[in-house]
């Protein structure tokens, strides 16, 4: 899994041809202890990184439960 992020403050996570094949068999992706603590911290970077490139509107922007997310993007 790699993440690429871009100037405006967006990001792909690309999956190879391998790990496309075990979450379409286990239907899920599971992280060890030790690769979780690795994501998470790739998170904490891009969210960082991203929180500074992102323009004012979207900067400013409040995520609530309710609020819903267009699947388009994905």
């Amino acid at each position: 899994m790699k993440f690429k992020q871009y100037e405006n403050g967006s990001c792909d996570i690309e999956f190879s041809l391998n790990e496309r094949w075990i979450i379409l068999k286990k239907g899920k992706i599971h992280l060890s202890d030790e690769s979780l603590k690795h994501f998470g911290n790739t998170i904490v970077k891009i969210v960082s990184d991203w929180n500074i490139k992102f323009n004012k509107e979207i900067q400013n922007k409040i995520t609530y439960e309710d609020t819903k997310i267009d699947g388009n993007e994905l």
